[in-house]
């Protein structure tokens, strides 16, 4: 099998895991979504944890050493990965499956905009219009209106999709420093649990066996996914497998119909349509570029 092959499997496995995630956060139940989250990062962080144990005494502890110059990068990742998950929690609490899904996947179109930011990258006049075509697909799903409560959901998505692509900015910006991958998850992973932990002092909410199942099986998958998309992104360039990472859309869809019995509406359908057609048009124009230079 090659490289690239290995990687679809991966990013295909990662999506997944990111819909199943979702899921077990709509089936814990009527839980405040800082609450999920809290869950989400602690678990992920224990296992991030044992994972970068492991790469230290494999490569030796100047491998993950946490440098001063990586701090402010991993404030920032951890700050807007923070605001990225709260947005995707609280849209999967009150949209449709699908509809949370689709809004989070907005990141890769934000995280192009920030590398501009933080990586001096140009924009080029077609990813321009690539991105603004993403930005009406996405219109399509918050529907503006005069009703602020009803747009509340899905303007929560979108700014958590916003989150995760400065997010992801930084990490590539990090990559670029040499900066251990699994120190970034832990660090991030600690960063939001922590940032949790003010409200749950005063706001925590018993749970259920059920519910305590459901949340430790949310910050399970998000690992899964977390280091199913790592391990994709080792295999092949983003290139060559990101338009791959959509398949998300298509889970979340079936597993909401099938859990819930959701349903899209027509403007929602024309949305995900839009996106993901900018999301593989895009795809196409990179993959061009790369083989032209």
């Amino acid at each position: 099998m090659s490289n690239t092959s290995k990687g679809i499997i991966c990013i295909i496995l990662s999506a997944f895991s990111f819909a199943a995630m979702a899921l077990f956060v709509r089936l814990a139940g009527d839980i405040h979504f800082v609450e999920k989250a809290f869950f989400r990062n602690s678990v992920a962080f224990i296992i991030a944890l044992i994972l970068l144990f492991k790469d230290a005494r494999v490569n030796g502890w100047e491998s993950v050493k946490l440098h001063r110059i990586f701090l402010p990068y991993l404030i920032l990742r951890s700050a807007a990965g923070s605001v990225g998950i709260f947005g995707n929690f609280y849209a999967v609490d009150h949209l449709v499956l699908s509809d949370a899904a689709i809004l989070n996947k907005m990141s890769p179109f934000f995280a192009v905009l920030f590398s501009i930011l933080l990586l001096k990258e140009k924009l080029k006049p077609f990813q321009l219009l690539v991105i603004m075509g993403a930005f009406a697909g996405a219109l399509l799903i918050v529907k503006p209106s005069f009703d602020f409560s009803a747009m509340l959901p899905t303007l929560v998505g979108f700014a958590g999709g916003a989150g995760a692509g400065f997010a992801y900015a930084c990490v590539r910006k990090l990559s670029s420093m040499h900066c251990n991958g699994k120190l970034i998850v832990v660090f991030f992973s600690a960063f939001s649990t922590l940032l949790s932990v003010p409200y749950l002092i005063f706001h925590w909410e018993a749970l259920s066996m059920y519910q305590l199942a459901m949340l430790v099986c949310t910050g399970v998958c998000a690992a899964g996914g977390q280091f199913g998309i790592t391990a994709a992104y080792y295999y092949a360039a983003a290139r060559e497998i990101s338009v791959y990472d959509y398949s998300q859309i298509i889970f979340s869809a079936a597993m909401g119909f099938i859990f819930f019995g959701m349903i899209p509406d027509w403007m929602s359908i024309c949305g995900y349509v839009i996106i993901i057609t900018m999301a593989v048009i895009n795809f196409l124009y990179n993959r061009r570029l790369h083989a032209k230079e």
